[in-house]
C-alpha cells in the first residue's frame, strides 16, 4: 500500500480509502451488509494496509458507525487508523436533528464518538452545504470542536466550489480551522468537479478524496447487481446515454487489457490530477483484493482516450439541484 500526505497536513493516508456506506443494516437500504457480512470485508482492507476509513452518521442512521467501529478496533490499534466520519443529514425527526448549526454539530460529533467507541475523530467532514445556517456559525463550531480535542482535522463534501471556498475564506479571515480535504464525486461518467472544485483544491493544497469511482456501480461491469437495481442514486445520476456509452467503453478497454471493468474505472480516478486518496466500496473481501490490484495497473493514454471520448458535460451533482437534473446525450466517437 502507498501512503500520501492528506493535503498540506502531516497526516499520512493510504491511496485507497475504505468507503463504508454499504456496512450497517439492510433495514436502511437493501444492498447494505449486516455486521456479520461487513466485518470480513473491513478487516481485509486493513490487512492490505488501508488505514483510511470513511464513515458518516447518516449511513444506516448510526448503525454503520457502530459496525465499522467494532470491526476496525478488533483488528488494529486506534493510533494506526485514520477514521473519518461526516455530519449534516437528518438523524431524527426533530428540527435540530440535521444541518450544520452549532447545536447539531456538537450533538452529532458526540454521538459519533459514542458509536465509534473512541475519544477522537481524525477527520470530521461536513456532508453538504447548509443553506439555512450562517457560514460563520458552522466554521466557528468546527473550530471549537477541533480545539476541544474531539477532532484532529476537518473536511467537506458535495457542494459547489464557491461554497467551499467561502467556508474556507471565513475560517481564514477569523483565524479558525480550515478544511484540509474535499470529498467529491468523480468517475469516468461524472467529471464536472474537474472544472472548478479540483483546480481550487490543487491551488490551495487541499486533499481530494473522490467517492463513487464506479459511478454507483454503473462502471463495475455488473449492471444487474442488487446495488444497481435498487440504488435510486444510480438511476437519477447515471441513467442517460452518455453514462451508458462510457460504461460500455470501460468494458471494452478492460476486456482488451484483461482486467475487470471495476479495476480500470478505479485506476482512471486514481490517475486524475489532484486526487489524493480514492474511496472504494466492496461487498466481499475479494472485491477489496481487486481494488488493491488496480493500483498496479498502468493503462496507456490511448486507453483512457477511448473512454473519455464519450463524455459530455452535465449538471453538478449535489443535493441542491438533483431533482432538476438535465438529461444529456453522448457524442459519437470521432
Amino acid at each position: 500500500m502507498d501512503y500520501v500526505n492528506l493535503g498540506r497536513t502531516g497526516l499520512k493516508v493510504s491511496r485507497l480509502c475504505l468507503g463504508t456506506m454499504n456496512f450497517g443494516t439492510p433495514a436502511w437500504r437493501p444492498w447494505v451488509l449486516d455486521e456479520a457480512a461487513s466485518t470480513p470485508v473491513i478487516q481485509r482492507a486493513l490487512d492490505h494496509g488501508i488505514n483510511f476509513v470513511d464513515m458518516a452518521d447518516f449511513y444506516s442512521i448510526g448503525v454503520g458507525e457502530e459496525v465499522v467501529g467494532r470491526a476496525v478496533l478488533k483488528k488494529a490499534s486506534r493510533e494506526q487508523l485514520v477514521l473519518a466520519t461526516k455530519a449534516y443529514y437528518a438523524m431524527g425527526s426533530g428540527p435540530n436533528d440535521e444541518g450544520l448549526s452549532r447545536k447539531h454539530l456538537f450533538d452529532a460529533v458526540d454521538a459519533s464518538l459514542r458509536r465509534l467507541q473512541t475519544d477522537y475523530i481524525d477527520l470530521y467532514v461536513v456532508h453538504g452545504f447548509d443553506m439555512h445556517t450562517p457560514v460563520e456559525e458552522t466554521m466557528r463550531a468546527l473550530h471549537d470542536i477541533v480545539c476541544s480535542g474531539r477532532v484532529r482535522y476537518i473536511g467537506a463534501s458535495t457542494m459547489y466550489a464557491w461554497q467551499f471556498a467561502k467556508m474556507n475564506h471565513v475560517a481564514e479571515r477569523n483565524g479558525w480551522t480550515r478544511f484540509v480535504s474535499m470529498q467529491c464525486q468523480l468517475n469516468a461518467a461524472y467529471r464536472e468537479e474537474e472544472r472548478e472544485m479540483i483546480p481550487y483544491c490543487v491551488d490551495e493544497g487541499i486533499a481530494v478524496t473522490p467517492f463513487s469511482p464506479l459511478a454507483r456501480g454503473l462502471l463495475s461491469g455488473a449492471p444487474d447487481s442488487l446495488r444497481n437495481r435498487t440504488d435510486g442514486f444510480t438511476r437519477s445520476f447515471y441513467d442517460d446515454d452518455t453514462s451508458l456509452d462510457i460504461a460500455r467503453a470501460v468494458n471494452r478497454v478492460a476486456q482488451r487489457l484483461g482486467v475487470a471493468p471495476s479495476q480500470l474505472a478505479l485506476r482512471w480516478v486514481m490517475d486524475r490530477a489532484g486526487v489524493t486518496s480514492t474511496l472504494v466500496g466492496a461487498d466481499s473481501p475479494a472485491q477489496i483484493d481487486d481494488a488493491v490490484r488496480a493500483m498496479a495497473l498502468r493503462p496507456e493514454a490511448s486507453d483512457y482516450a477511448e473512454i473519455d471520448a464519450w463524455y459530455t458535460p452535465c449538471d453538478v451533482i449535489n443535493d441542491h439541484r438533483n431533482a432538476h437534473r438535465i438529461p444529456r446525450r453522448s457524442i459519437a466517437m470521432r
